[in-house]
């Protein structure tokens, strides 16, 4: 029996690391009956839970049942070993209901994607996402404080700045909701105070102006519950899930009400579905631990009814359902709560559910499927004690009225009589009229034009994309505050503000439309290589030459900026002229990389490509432009190309010499810099601008900028070469003196 049960623990090791579960209760229960056949100590109790874990996660859950029962009745079950069992009927009930994982509640477009209540004091991180400011605080000594969108870890240095563009617009066209949203932050510094009657009193006012804020309707039922008034607590928890039927924490608010009435089963069932929905609950998680341990008791009263009807909630398949039946010998399992625990359709008496597809981050979400204790519930609650709507329209009789009474035919809840500020509640933007929104309140400071790209600095302030660069490339300081921003022009790291994007999409389609055009129009200008080319004002660059530059001037910082923005890669190179700014000739230069440092400078590596001739002098934005055309070698033929390759030939045997014998230091530093001097080419009059060879030369040649300008302008090969054999002569004379 030693060598047996060595084998069965081997079994049960490989089992367990495979993920046979079955296998592994199957091992477990060949234990058990062993130490019973044997009478053996040890602790059967802990064989008994691992056995009853294995088949939660087998999915055999009659089993499972079965033995937590007899745990239970041996004393031995606590709540922490139900952690598996309730892992698995969240799951499952997830499953069952055609929910993602982690699903996220509708968010409005206003709204905060960590509280989902309307943003209060918004802060823009450097991200682009948009938060409550007392969120971010709340987040700030997590470990795992990062943006809830795009997961990139939230700064937890220094103040947070609210946004002034987002802060102003919201203060100007929802007036109710912000003093809303300020009567809720008075009324949480109240209820942290230990002032739960003051707090419940700022709700109160606050759900009186913004009646259908879910956030508002879960923190009044927070309060209530611990005021144990739970009757009011389940009123506002109800509505707060109807409203938001995918909100984790509205389920829980429900939950915890529902636990205050001591209706456990009803409780259980909302404590699963927060779990379904926010699989991280650990407050949710621990309940319905308790609540099942409470269950499974002997003790517990109609043990074999409610069980089984809670299961009902699990799955409507049949099978898992007549599992647990069997498995429980239920009585009569459909007469406890047998509408309490489905998912039901509300479709009445709230229309909002297609502004949370509308304008949620997730269109996943199933704006049919609404939570609710039945199709009425919401409905309903204008009738309850205590949220009782007087008779008289419009006049309200109770500080717990949460919704107002609406006319029959008002499909979509509000009437076009309504004042301006409801129309334009935050979870209703397709209602309000874009023309109410001034274009004005979104318009960059800088440029006076519509944000376009819109960056939010850390001190708050909105600016566009290229406004801002602009400014960066003269002060590393915001340009309306001074604030110094050491990191944007070391990492050059713009992330553009989502939700002022939003808001120009939804409410000023027709003006983004115009700013949109006018920016393709100024970006195919600056995309013409023919026309208002930009012009660096340096040194001689050649065809086929590489040309690394020293970037620091603001002017060329914008220049080689937009060079890369269009694509292009390309800009003029020409000596300086001292009548004319720039000379007539000069060569174009494609960059090949840029290095920037954290002072704002940059090196970058280009390498020439064609001659051009500058037929008019200009300047855009403090650099300056040329209207060009380029230059191409005329092509000969017969007995003139045969003698070209004859000249061809022998001034590069006579380059190649007059290379050689230069000193070794000297060669060394040529060939760092410009490299290997290029091979012959087949055919010479391939490329447009000559053999590379020629140009290569010329780079090295120790000429004046001056005597080597002409060779630019020279458009036959045959002319170039006798300069070339000219320059080498002079060369060789004045090496042999």
């Amino acid at each position: 029996m030693g060598s047996q049960g060595r084998g069965l623990d081997v079994m049960l090791e490989l089992a367990t690391e495979a993920r046979e579960f079955q296998l592994a209760a199957e091992i477990y229960q060949r234990q058990l009956r062993a130490r019973q056949q044997q009478q053996a100590g040890g602790d059967p109790e802990e064989i008994r839970l691992r056995r009853a874990r294995c088949l939660v996660l087998a999915e055999r859950l009659s089993e499972a049942l079965q033995e937590y029962q007899l745990l239970s009745a041996q004393g031995s079950l606590r709540a922490e070993h139900l952690g598996e069992l309730v892992a698995y009927l969240a799951r499952s009930l997830r499953v069952s209901q055609g929910w993602g994982e982690g699903d996220p509640p509708g968010v409005g477009l206003l709204s905060c994607r960590c509280c989902t209540g309307t943003l209060f004091e918004p802060v823009t991180l450097r991200c682009g996402h948009t938060y409550c400011k007392n969120c971010l605080e709340k987040e700030r000594d997590s470990v795992r404080a990062c943006c809830k969108v795009c997961k990139e870890r939230v700064p937890t240095a220094g103040p947070y700045r609210v946004n002034v563009v987002l802060n102003s617009f919201l203060g100007k066209y929802f007036v109710t909701e912000t003093r809303a949203l300020a009567l809720r932050h008075e009324g949480n510094s109240l209820y942290k105070k230990n002032k739960p009657l003051a707090a419940l009193e700022k709700y109160h006012q606050a759900i009186v102006l913004a009646p259908k804020d879910h956030l508002l309707l879960s923190n009044r039922a927070q309060i209530n519950a611990s005021l144990k008034c739970f009757e009011d607590a389940l009123r506002d928890g109800t509505a707060a899930c109807i409203i938001q039927p995918f909100w984790s924490k509205g389920h829980l608010r429900k939950a915890q009400a529902l636990a205050g009435l001591q209706k456990m089963d009803k409780a259980l069932k909302e404590y699963l579905i927060c779990i379904a929905l926010d699989s991280e609950n650990k407050t949710a998680k621990m309940e319905a631990q308790k609540i099942l341990c409470d269950l499974l008791s002997p003790i517990a009263e109609n043990i074999h009814q409610r069980l089984p009807d809670i299961m009902q909630l699990m799955s409507p398949r049949s099978r898992i359902k007549g599992i647990v039946l069997n498995s429980l010998n239920s009585r009569n399992p459909s007469n406890v709560f047998e509408n309490s625990c489905k998912v039901n359709v509300d479709t009445t008496g709230f229309e909002t559910k297609q502004e949370w597809k509308s304008h949620s981050y997730c269109n996943s979400t199933k704006p049919a499927q609404v939570m609710s204790e039945n199709q009425d519930t919401l409905k309903n609650l204008s009738t309850e004690p205590a949220l009782k709507i007087s008779e008289k329209k419009n006049t309200l009789k109770t500080k717990h009225s949460a919704f107002k009474e609406e006319e029959p035919g008002t499909t979509e809840g509000y009437t076009k009589c309504n004042k301006r500020a409801r129309s334009q509640s935050p979870r209703r933007e397709q209602d309000t009229l874009p023309k109410l929104v001034d274009a004005f309140d979104l318009e960059c400071s800088l440029c006076m034009r519509l944000y376009y790209e819109p960056i939010t600095t850390p001190c708050g302030h909105t600016f566009c994309l290229k406004c801002v660069e602009r400014c960066i490339d003269h002060s590393p300081k915001c340009p309306l505050c001074k604030e110094v921003l050491p990191e944007y022009q070391a990492l050059r790291k713009y992330n553009r503000t989502v939700l002022i994007e939003e808001l120009i999409v939804h409410y000023l389609p027709e003006e983004l439309a115009e700013r949109k055009r006018v920016n393709d129009e100024e970006m195919a200008e600056l995309s013409n290589l023919n026309k208002a080319v930009p012009i660096f004002i340096c040194t001689m660059a050649y065809p086929t030459v590489p040309c690394p530059l020293h970037i620091f001037e603001p002017r060329y910082r914008l220049m080689i900026r937009r060079c890369m923005e269009t694509g292009n890669k390309q800009f003029g190179m020409c000596l300086s002229d001292p009548v004319k700014g720039f000379a007539d000739y000069g060569c174009m230069l494609e960059v090949r990389s840029v290095e920037l440092f954290s002072d704002g400078r940059s090196v970058v590596d280009t390498i020439g490509r064609r001659r051009f001739k500058v037929l008019r002098h200009s300047e855009k934005d403090g650099y300056s432009t040329a209207d060009i055309e380029y230059l191409e070698d005329k092509k000969v033929e017969g007995e003139n190309y045969t003698e070209l390759v004859r000249l061809h030939d022998l001034v590069y045997d006579q380059a190649y010499l007059w290379f050689s014998s230069l000193k070794q230091v000297l060669k060394t530093r040529i060939l760092s810099h410009f490299g290997p001097m290029p091979r012959k080419d087949t055919d010479i009059q391939a490329s447009p601008n000559g053999p590379g060879w020629c140009w290569w030369l010329l780079a090295v040649l120790p000429l004046e900028s001056r005597a080597q300008l002409p060779f630019l302008a020279m458009t036959t090969l045959q002319e170039r070469l006798n300069g070339i054999r000219r320059v080498l002569l002079f060369m060789s004379r004045n090496s042999a003196r």
